[in-house]
């Protein structure tokens, strides 16, 4: 559909003749105003049918299909002043359109035929509306349908490990707590907290913002001073320079952020409300809505390392920590950068958030100082220790860690995610559900339940939590005896930053071939059926490469991280 190459580049020169006058090759307008609005077409031929009137076919002069008008011999009409070769003009019309399913990306041409001047107009996407007009030429190329192929994903690698977690700051704090059987619960001190039915939480032992510059703490909420400094952590165990992706010479757009949260900092928001009724609206800090969103501890890790890749923010209950890891591991997996940082942040030991648990039968009590209040897989469990802190991970692309001379922990071989579709806060009493979520992981890991050699449970020691994780791990496991270690003993469950910090425990075991005890479990629940790792460390089995990390939450959320040992 373009020009005729015998089309005469010639003005178009209008002027009226009387109908007998016609003759092939001149171009014909029935009136003026047709003319005025380039609406033209070409004499094919001229047929005399009486002495009164003439019938004349007519053709676009680009191309087209032919029709007919009869004329009176005195009838005036109007031509452009040029002929044309009317055998030289293609007798075309355009395909049927009506049936044409129109995709994304396809191309669709038209050329307004009836005009000699006109181009051919290429509209991409989508059918421009009024492109058919009458007079036009219509060609539809549809988009190239490429055969579908296997995806090209990367492996993913773990090479630095950051934690602020109430054993301590630090992921050598953490570990040698878990391998000791330290436990970081205590009695919540604080006005705020008087009369409260149970006063004992797991809290980080420093104040983060003491850690921090003054100016950045100020703006940043306690689960944010959290997140940059197991970031910080993490980022330099990695290996990189201090500062962050300029200072290192990455990307910043090749790296990304992703973290889990349920609320982040509750006490922002509550603060806010306080000074609203103490000192009205001039009392409340413009700072206050930023640093409430959840979203807070991901925005701050990437201001204070400079990535501009993606900062994401996952929130899926208590399982948001260990999602947030499995979203990063496919995004690097695919492409879409290089490194992440991913793991979890929360500061939910507020009074409000402690109530509302403890009117929900939630809660264990207590004394810290007799021992663990929590007791996960055991007989006499009752309730979970709420908690605070931040795990983050840092992974990469294999080849991208292989060719700097990355330390690398474990592979982050896959995840699985499954929804219990059961209750607002109970799970699933047949841990159908959470066996769903550990069948994707191992599957997405490309292994088998033979090749698990370690869990690491999210056993908040609540009585039905427990039961419904533990038959979920019978069905998947198929009777055999591999030892699982539950960590909320030790550090109580720290909510969305729980899959964070359980994740980093779970790559020291793997590299360590050290699995912790479970804090807590005196005495074993007949009901569990699993082995469960007590009173001291052991090591890992040397059959098997997959170690799974589970994270359930309220609503009935459960992501499984699958990692693999290396080398």
């Amino acid at each position: 559909m373009t020009h005729s190459a015998e089309t005469p580049e010639v003005p178009i020169r209008p002027y009226e003749v009387t109908a007998p006058e016609v003759v092939p090759g001149d171009l014909f307008a029935l009136t003026p105003e047709e003319a005025a609005r380039h609406r033209w077409h070409v004499v094919i031929h001229t047929l005399p049918e009486s002495p009164e009137v003439i019938r004349v076919t007519l053709r676009p002069p680009l191309g087209g299909v032919d029709h007919e008008v009869v004329l009176r011999r005195e009838q005036r009409v109007t031509v452009g002043g040029r002929r044309l070769d009317e055998a030289a003009i293609p007798l075309v019309s355009s395909p049927p359109l009506d049936g044409v399913e129109f995709r994304d990306g396809d191309r669709l041409h038209t050329l307004r035929a009836v005009d000699p001047h006109a181009r051919e107009v290429t509209y991409v996407r989508r059918w421009a509306a009024g492109a058919d007009r009458a007079g036009d030429l219509v060609r539809h190329e549809p988009r190239p349908v490429r055969a579908a192929e296997a995806a090209g994903a990367r492996r993913v690698v773990v090479t630095g490990l950051g934690a602020v977690t109430p054993l301590g700051v630090g992921t050598g704090e953490l570990w040698d707590g878990l391998l000791e059987g330290r436990r970081g619960i205590r009695e919540l001190a604080g006005e705020e907290f008087a009369g409260l039915p149970v006063r004992i939480a797991g809290t980080v032992p420093v104040d983060p913002a003491g850690l921090l510059p003054r100016p950045a703490a100020r703006r940043m909420n306690r689960a944010a001073q959290f997140a940059v400094l197991a970031a910080r952590e993490a980022w330099a165990d990695a290996g990189y320079a201090d500062g962050g992706t300029r200072e290192s010479g990455l990307d910043p757009e090749r790296v990304g952020v992703s973290l889990g949260a349920i609320l982040g900092d509750a006490s922002v928001l509550v603060g806010g409300d306080r000074r609203l009724r103490d000192r009205g609206p001039r009392g409340v800090p413009p700072l206050t809505t930023p640093m409430t969103v959840p979203s807070q501890a991901a925005s701050q890790v990437s201001l204070d390392l400079h990535i501009t890749g993606e900062a994401r923010t996952v929130t899926s209950a208590c399982a948001s920590g260990t999602e947030a890891i499995g979203q990063a591991v496919d995004r690097i997996r695919f492409g879409r950068v290089d490194v992440a940082l991913a793991g979890g942040a929360e500061a939910v030991v507020t009074p409000a958030i402690m109530a509302s648990f403890a009117a929900m039968r939630a809660l264990a009590g207590g004394d810290p100082a007799a021992g663990s209040p929590s007791h996960p897989f055991a007989r006499d469990r009752d309730g979970f220790v709420n908690g605070e802190g931040a795990g983050v991970l840092v992974l990469e692309s294999e080849e991208h860690a292989r060719a700097r001379g990355a330390r690398v922990y474990c592979e982050a071989a896959g995840w699985g995610l499954s929804a219990d579709a059961h209750h607002v806060a109970a799970p699933d009493p047949t841990g159908d559900g959470i066996a769903l979520a550990l069948r994707r992981a191992v599957r997405d890991a490309g292994g088998l339940f033979d090749d698990v050699v370690h869990v690491n449970a999210h056993a908040t020691a609540t009585v039905d939590g427990d039961l419904a994780e533990a038959r979920a791990l019978r069905t998947v496991l198929g009777g055999r005896e591999v030892p699982v270690t539950a960590l909320k003993g030790h550090l109580g469950h720290l909510q969305g930053a729980a899959g964070g910090v359980e994740a980093v425990a779970a790559v020291l075991t793997l590299h360590h071939g050290v699995m912790p005890p479970t804090v807590g479990c005196a005495e074993l629940d007949d009901a569990i059926g699993l082995d469960v790792v007590r009173g001291a460390p052991r090591a890992l089995p040397d059959t098997g490469d997959l170690l799974l990390s589970n994270s359930f939450g309220f609503g009935g959320h459960n992501a499984v991280l699958a990692l693999r040992r290396v080398a």
